[in-house]
Parts: structure tokens; C-alpha cells; sequence
């Protein structure tokens, strides 16, 4: 039997100490495995709808008969947006960037329920590196291929747009950011976000600015702890084929 709880691994870091934690949920008896900064918890393998209907939606804007896609996830977390990436036959590389050694290093000693799925797939490479810095930066999103465009981008790093976890993020979320972002996608190619928040009309306006297309989508799941449905918003913008 699991023991009600362990902390598996702690660090501090720049951002602030993160911490892997295994617990035996007293609701619903599953065994849980939570991500926090500081204070903050930025995943939990019980509610994991959203990252993996980020994958999901974003894949699924663009041509059902394009193949060998390129895919980039910012954000690591507990590996669900990038195991539901891979879960799509059409993706032919996925390169899964975050700031944290610490977060990749979990994988890579399975010391996470997908880590083991996801070092194991030939097609996944795990990337230190701060994300938006490298979608600002002409040079792209792949330290090891400079100037390389992808088919989509996904990220779930921020609590929203307006909810980062360090002041520097801000500036992606404007229109000069979303700009910057966009020369890293082939024409065509797809930007999804996922958030935590309810739809920003703000934000959607900033993507609609540079995009062709763009869509908020409210992502619904239960949760033992409410009565209610909880929700969060996945955003979903086309880059259009001539750009």
C-alpha cells in the first residue's frame, strides 16, 4: 500500500522551491501525484482534462491528412499535454521545453507515472530551456535547430495571461509577443494555450491581431470536491497559409 504521503523530491530554484509530492486522495483512494512552486500548486495528475484537451484541440485544427507534424509544448508539468501530442499517429517530433532541470529530470528517472512513456518515444526530446525567452529570440524554439518552424506550438507554463508566474511572461501574452511567436510556426500552423481562467475577450482580441483565426474553448470535468463542474479555457489560433 502507498503511503498516505510522500514528498518525492524537492529544490529550490530561481522561481521559488518545487517540490513532486505522491498522496493517497481520502475522496476518491487514487494515488495522486502533485507539482508545486512555492505555494502554488501548478499540477496534479487528478485533474488532468485540460492539458490533454490542449493537445487535443491544437493538433486537431490543423488537416487531418498532414503528416510528420513537428510539435512544441512549453511546459513539462506531469507530462500529460505532451502524451496526448504523442498519442496523435500524425506527430512526427515533439520537442517538450521547460525551465526546470528539476521537471525534466523526473522523467528521465521515472519518477512520474509517464515518464517512462515519454523518454521511451523516439520521437520526444525533453529541452531545458525557458520558453519564452526562445519565442522572443529570431532563433526559435529548438536550441538545436535555429530557425526551425513547427506545424504547432502548445503551451502550459502561466495560470492564464493574466496569471503568470513571473513578470517576464507578460510580454508573450501581447501583440508584439504573440508576433515573435508566430514566425516559429509554418504557414498554417496552430498556437494553443491552456489557462485556468474563463475566456478573455482581451486576450482573444490580441490573438485574433495576429492570426487568421482564433477561438477560445471552455474545457469542462468533474471534480470530487464540488458539486458543480469546474472548467478550464483552451485558446486556439490558425496562422494563415500564405504568412
Amino acid at each position: 500500500m502507498s503511503p498516505r504521503f510522500q514528498e518525492i523530491d524537492w529544490r529550490p530554484t530561481p522561481m521559488g522551491d518545487i517540490s513532486l509530492r505522491r498522496r493517497l486522495d481520502p475522496v476518491t483512494g487514487q494515488e495522486v501525484y502533485e507539482v508545486k512552486l512555492g505555494d502554488e500548486f501548478l499540477m496534479s495528475s487528478l485533474f488532468t482534462a485540460g492539458e490533454t484537451e490542449l493537445a487535443r484541440l491544437g493538433l486537431a485544427a490543423l488537416p487531418d491528412d498532414r503528416t510528420g507534424l513537428d510539435v512544441a509544448v512549453g511546459g513539462l508539468g506531469l507530462g500529460y499535454t505532451a502524451r496526448a501530442a504523442l498519442e496523435d499517429p500524425r506527430v512526427g517530433s515533439l520537442v517538450v521545453i521547460d525551465a526546470l532541470p528539476d521537471v525534466i529530470r523526473w522523467h528521465e528517472q521515472k519518477l512520474v507515472p509517464l515518464g517512462a512513456r515519454l523518454v521511451e518515444d523516439r520521437r520526444c526530446r525533453l529541452v531545458r530551456g525557458d520558453f519564452f525567452a526562445l519565442a522572443a529570440d529570431p532563433r526559435g524554439l529548438d536550441p538545436e535547430q535555429p530557425g526551425r518552424r513547427f506545424h504547432a506550438v502548445l503551451l502550459d507554463v502561466d495560470h492564464s495571461p493574466r496569471h503568470v508566474l513571473h513578470p517576464r511572461h507578460a510580454a508573450l501574452y501581447q501583440e508584439a509577443g504573440m508576433r515573435a511567436l508566430a514566425e516559429h510556426l509554418h504557414p498554417g500552423g496552430v498556437f494553443a494555450l491552456w489557462s485556468d481562467d474563463p475566456p478573455d475577450e482581451r486576450f482573444t482580441a490580441v490573438l485574433a491581431e495576429v492570426f487568421a483565426t482564433a477561438e477560445a474553448h471552455v474545457v469542462g470535468f468533474d471534480t470530487p470536491y464540488r458539486r458543480e463542474a469546474a472548467a478550464n479555457t483552451v485558446y486556439v489560433a490558425g496562422k494563415g497559409t500564405g504568412a
